[in-house]
């Protein structure tokens, strides 16, 4: 008896749940295989939930495609920023909140990728241009770039960074090498420098492959390239930085990427590891205000240049919200392709 009340009530509330969901959906879109599709693809409750919404305020014929395609979920951002601005519900905090929800799965889906997954094995692969950064025990940071990448050996630009001692010699020195690779991670790996020609017109080094490369520093958020100016300014301290914007002028830089959590900039003269400073710029007619620390510094001795590598402290909803509308050209800010 006991059993067959339990089993009338879960069919009860079965029916319960599925009334709701094709209420909350809307249309006879089949919400449960939407829900199971969601789990089965690693998703939370909280965010098939979250997609269900953004599916139905922007009228999705086919909702599952938010679990795989970047160009819906990115048409659908994109509907859900302009439905709130039309309510003049945009800079609600409960409005910020959910498209920082939103904004994280984007990111999830995009990190989910193949390209993200399959990290190098060695640096046969390394394009031309790649740069790089080696640190040579006693003697210091150097900078290059993958000049020529040939079966036996690579070829990279002559080092630039401190002046090297005099009775210093490049062949046959072990180096340790550091390199970013774009959508992937950060590597590191030893090697041995082969040749030497700094007589060259051309001077560069010839050092050998390497098939331990380790893997680190996996990205944590998309990195754009850019090219527009922005402000510095010093602070105290990054505890007490703000996202106020500033009236007068900073120093005057260049960005070079941008990212939600940091950003690369480029100044004249050097500048100190563990410095906290505010950048200040401008996203179309958006002020974006970042306050965060030099993590690290690359610094060019015969342009008398530095590329500062910081690290953003956690911005506000708003602030990260708009930084990421540019990340993910959801208006066709960086693409130059407003749709």
């Amino acid at each position: 008896m006991f059993g067959w009340i339990l089993t009338a009530v879960v069919f009860v509330l079965l029916l319960v749940a599925v009334a709701m969901l094709r209420r909350a959906g809307g249309g006879n879109f089949p919400w449960l295989t939407f829900y199971a599709k969601g789990k089965e693809s690693g998703f939370s409750f909280g965010e098939v939930n979250l997609l269900r919404k953004v599916a139905v305020q922007n009228r999705l014929k086919n909702p599952t495609s938010l679990f795989w395609s970047i160009t819906q979920l990115d048409r659908s951002i994109r509907g859900t920023i302009l439905k709130l601005r039309s309510e003049n519900l945009l800079k609600d905090p409960e409005s910020q909140k959910f498209l920082s929800k939103l904004f994280d799965f984007r990111k999830n889906v995009e990190f989910d990728l193949p390209k993200y997954k399959l990290g190098l094995k060695n640096t046969r692969k390394l394009p031309h241009r790649q740069r790089l950064t080696i640190n040579v025990p006693g003697v210091g940071t150097y900078t290059t770039q993958v000049v020529e990448n040939l079966r036996r050996y690579l070829a990279i630009s002559y080092p630039e960074g401190p002046k090297i001692p005099r009775d210093f010699s490049w062949k046959g020195q072990r180096l340790n090498i550091y390199f970013w690779r774009q959508d992937d991670a950060g590597y590191v790996f030893e090697t041995k420098v082969l040749d030497d020609f700094y007589d060259q017109k051309y001077p560069i080094l010839h050092i050998a492959h390497s098939d331990s490369l380790v893997r680190s520093q996996k990205r944590r958020s998309l990195r754009v390239d850019t090219d527009f100016s922005v402000h510095l300014y010093p602070v105290r301290s990054l505890e007490t930085a703000t996202e106020q914007a500033e009236s007068r002028k900073g120093l005057r830089s260049r960005m070079l990427d941008l990212s939600e959590d940091g950003a690369a900039v480029l100044i004249g003269g050097k500048a100190k590891v563990g410095t906290p400073l505010k950048l200040q710029f401008k996203i179309s007619k958006s002020t974006i205000v970042m306050p965060g620390i030099v993590k690290g510094v690359n610094h060019n001795e015969k342009k008398n240049q530095s590329v500062l590598h910081i690290q953003s402290k956690p911005l506000s909803p708003p602030m990260k919200n708009r930084i990421l509308m540019y990340v993910y050209d959801i208006f066709g800010e960086r693409s130059g392709n407003p749709p």
